[in-house]
C-alpha cells in the first residue's frame, strides 16, 4: 500500500462514502477491494443474475451485491460510479442519467490518483499488449523495477493494494478503459495504430479516437506523446492543424535499428521502434534495449508457428480481431497464405481488406460465425469455403494446402461465438493441427 492511499485512509476521503462499482470482473473486483480499504461503504453491480455474494471473496457480507438489469436506484445514492473497462458508456447512458459526470470514472482513472512512480502507457487498435511487455521485458532487463499491468495482466487498483513499489509503472490501455478517464497522464504515452474496431461498443469511429486520445490530454511539455506516423493525416483532419497535446509529440515509423528474429512483419518494426523510444527516456541504453529484443519471444496467439507438416506452416494469430490485424500478419510472411477467419464481427470495410490481401492470399477458410458479413465479399477475390467449426477449417485447409504455403488462424473477430477467449480458440487451432501431425 503506498503513501497516496495511506494518506485517503488517513484523511478519511472516502469513509463512509457511497461507491458503487460496475462490473464484476478482475478489475471491478479489485477496485471493490481499494474502495473498501479506503473506507467505502461499496456495493457491487452486475447484469449477471448467477452471481452469488461469493464473488466478493472476503468481503462477503460486507459490500454489498447487486444483480441483474441495472437500475437508477442502484446509482441515486452514489458518491463516486468506478466502471469496469468492459461496461458500454451507452449501455449505461439511461440508468446514469442525471447523476454527475465527476462522480463517473472509470477503474484506470480511480487508480491512478494514488500512483506515485511515472506511467508509460500503450494504446492503439493493434500490437498493444506485444509492444507493452517487449517495453517491460527492455526496462527489466536494463534493472529497472517495474509493473506490468492495465488492460494486460494485474488491475491497477490491485497493484496498489498489493505490489511492491516500481520505478517505471507499465501499462497497456485500452479505450475502454480510457473513455472515462480525466485525470490520467502518462510521462509518456504511445499510440501504435488506429483502425475499425469495438463498433460494437463505441457509437461510431469518432468516439473510438475521442477515447484513445483522452491519454494525451492532461500530459504536459514535460512529457512524450509517440505517435505512429501513419496517424498524422487523420490527427491532422480531425484538428485542422491544432496542437491535440501539450505534450512533446514524437512520429515513428518501421526501422531495421534492431535485430529481432523472433517479431516478424513490417508492423513489429514499427513496435520495436516505438519500444525503444519509449524506454530510453528512462535511461535504458541501446546495448540494453538491443540485447533484449534480440531475445524476445512473441506472446501466444500472436503470429505463433504451431507446427509444420508435410511443408505446410501453420500459425496461431488468434489474437487478430480486426482487420488491419490479419493484413500485417499476412504481410509477415513470404508463403502463400491459406486464411482461417471467423467470430463474432467487430466492422471494418472487407472489400478493401481483400484487395488488399489479394496477392499473398490463394483461400479462405471460414469457420463458425460472421460467414453473411465475410462470404459475399471475400467470394469476389479468393475460393472461399465455410465449415462449422475451426477443427474442420482446419482439415480442409491442410488437405488443399501444397508444401510451402501456410494456413493462418487470423481471424479478424473476436471469439465468443464458440470460445470463451481468443487463448481458447488459439488452444483449438494448435490441437487441429497437431491431429494432422
Amino acid at each position: 500500500m503506498n503513501d497516496l492511499v495511506k494518506n485517503f485512509i488517513d484523511q478519511a476521503i472516502l469513509r463512509g462514502k457511497r461507491a458503487v462499482v460496475v462490473g464484476a470482473g478482475k478489475s471491478g473486483l479489485a477496485a471493490v477491494r481499494l474502495l473498501h480499504v479506503l473506507g467505502a461503504r461499496v456495493r457491487l453491480a452486475d447484469r449477471n443474475e448467477s452471481l452469488t455474494p461469493d464473488v466478493l471473496g472476503e468481503l462477503a457480507g460486507t459490500a454489498e451485491l447487486v444483480t441483474g438489469p441495472h437500475k437508477p436506484e442502484h446509482f441515486a445514492d452514489a458518491d463516486i460510479i468506478v466502471l469496469s473497462p468492459g461496461v458500454p458508456v451507452k449501455r449505461m447512458a439511461e440508468v446514469l442519467k442525471g447523476v454527475e459526470d465527476r462522480k463517473i470514472v472509470s477503474e484506470l482513472e480511480f487508480a491512478s490518483w494514488f500512483l506515485q512512480a511515472p506511467v508509460l502507457a500503450v494504446t492503439g487498435t493493434n500490437g498493444k499488449t506485444t509492444t507493452t511487455t517487449l517495453i517491460s521485458e527492455i526496462l527489466a532487463h536494463a534493472g529497472k523495477r517495474i509493473f506490468t499491468g492495465g488492460n494486460i495482466g494485474t488491475p491497477l487498483c490491485s497493484y496498489l493494494l498489493e505490489g511492491e513499489p516500481a520505478e517505471v509503472i507499465v501499462l497497456e490501455v485500452s479505450s475502454f478503459q480510457l473513455q472515462n478517464c480525466r485525470l490520467f497522464k502518462p510521462h509518456v504515452g504511445v499510440f501504435l495504430n488506429f483502425s475499425a474496431n469495438h463498433l460494437d461498443y463505441h457509437e461510431n469511429m469518432a468516439e473510438y479516437l475521442g477515447a484513445k486520445l483522452t491519454l494525451f490530454a492532461r500530459m504536459t511539455d514535460e512529457d512524450t506523446a509517440l505517435l505512429h506516423e501513419s496517424l498524422r493525416p487523420m490527427l491532422e483532419k480531425t484538428f485542422g492543424g491544432r496542437p491535440f497535446t501539450a505534450a512533446r509529440v514524437e512520429w515513428f515509423g518501421p526501422t531495421d535499428r534492431f535485430e529481432a528474429p523472433h517479431l516478424p512483419g513490417e508492423h513489429n518494426r514499427s513496435n520495436i521502434e516505438a519500444a525503444w523510444r519509449a524506454v530510453r527516456r528512462f535511461g535504458v541504453t541501446k546495448a540494453q534495449a538491443a540485447e533484449a529484443i534480440r531475445n524476445f519471444h512473441p506472446l501466444h496467439h500472436r503470429i505463433e508457428p504451431v507446427g509444420e507438416v508435410d511443408g505446410v506452416l501453420y500459425v496461431d494469430d488468434s489474437k487478430a480481431t480486426t482487420l488491419d490485424a490479419v493484413v500485417a500478419a499476412v504481410r509477415s510472411f513470404d508463403r502463400p497464405v491459406r486464411l482461417l477467419m471467423g467470430g463474432v464481427w467487430k466492422g471494418g470495410d472487407v472489400d478493401a481488406f481483400a484487395q488488399s490481401v489479394r496477392n499473398r492470399v490463394v483461400a479462405v477458410g471460414l469457420f463458425g460465425g460472421s460467414r453473411d458479413v465475410l462470404e459475399p465479399p471475400l467470394s469476389k477475390v479468393f475460393p472461399v469455403t465455410w465449415d462449422e467449426t475451426l477443427a474442420d477449417a482446419v482439415r480442409r485447409q491442410a488437405g488443399e494446402a501444397k508444401a510451402g504455403e501456410m494456413v493462418l488462424l487470423s481471424p479478424a473477430t473476436s471469439s465468443f461465438d464458440q470460445y470463451s477467449s481468443y487463448s481458447q480458440r488459439g488452444d483449438d487451432f494448435r490441437h487441429a493441427v497437431e491431429g494432422l501431425e
